[in-house]
């Protein structure tokens, strides 16, 4: 019986490492930088409002004059202070004249939230900010577009299908299958084998309460502008997933564009500046 013992004991020690694991995915290490609108030459304002489940949230609000506003939404461990693709696409925005709304995802940043749910409860943060936007300055809130990367751009596909007050946006490496980029981020980031994540998976539910999603049900919900930017070297998120959700949706949307980069993961601005800012700048002054 010594060896029940001993596999019992290797069981146990396996679930307790997948729980660890589990744990560490839904509680990201909290990205804090230094920089603010102000060093890319605007006035701003630091800004709180509180979600429907009762966290507050924080970002700047920078007023353009403008009645069309723009959230760019980071992605999974970022925030704000991002500075591979949210302080460029900041400062973008505002050079374009836009209005600019850019807060911390729960349990990011300097929100609160203990826990992330990868762009489940997440489109409550995005509504909370169109809530506080439409409140606070009305006359700035006439048009509000979004863009997402990554976890962000599964809220933007979501926002779009489910916020009457968005009128388009732009998904940059959005998952469609997550439990696949899941798992690919498990090796890509711990370089651990990605069949782990079927056995971390129930734990991460149990820690965030996230409700399963799938993003391909939005494909028939979306028919509002939306531009999508995938990567053929993400090694995240395949191109081939993204032409999918893109296929379907452009059977019910005509206002579906796709634009195929070399580029990682979220790396399309980093890599092709002009075309990134080209692109996504005719896609918004077509549908703002």
């Amino acid at each position: 019986m010594v060896w029940l013992g001993v596999l019992i004991f290797i069981l146990l020690v396996f679930l307790a490492f997948s729980a660890f694991v589990a744990y560490k995915m839904v509680k990201p290490p909290r990205f804090v930088g230094d920089w603010t609108p102000e060093d890319l030459g605007f006035d701003y304002e630091d800004v709180e409002f509180t979600t429907e489940d009762g966290l507050k949230l924080s970002g700047w609000w920078v007023d353009r004059g403008s009645d069309k506003t723009v959230l760019p939404l980071h992605g999974y461990t970022r925030s704000r202070w991002d500075e591979v693709y949210m302080k460029d696409t900041i400062e973008f925005l505002l050079k374009e004249g836009y209005n600019v709304l850019v807060f911390d995802f729960r349990a990011h940043g300097k929100s609160e939230g203990k826990y992330t749910t990868v762009g489940d409860r997440e489109l409550l943060d995005v509504k909370a900010a169109v809530a506080w936007l439409r409140e606070n300055h009305p006359e700035r809130a006439q048009i509000i577009a979004l863009v997402g990367f990554s976890m962000g751009g599964i809220v933007t596909i979501r926002a779009l299908a489910e916020l009457k007050e968005v009128c388009c946006g732009v998904a940059d490496s959005p998952p469609i299958y997550l439990d696949k980029t899941g798992a690919r981020g498990l090796k890509y980031f711990a370089n651990l084998p990605e069949w782990l994540y079927y056995f971390v998976k129930p734990f991460t539910k149990l820690f965030s309460g996230a409700r399963e999603l799938n993003m391909l049900e939005y494909a028939d919900k979306v028919e509002r502008p939306l531009l999508f930017i995938a990567g053929e070297k993400d090694p995240l998120v395949k191109v081939d997933e993204v032409k999918e959700f893109y296929e379907l949706n452009k059977k019910r949307n005509p206002d579906v564009e796709l634009w195929v980069t070399d580029a990682p993961h979220v790396r399309a601005l980093k890599l092709h500046p002009k075309e990134w800012k080209g692109k996504v700048g005719e896609f918004l002054k077509k549908y703002l």
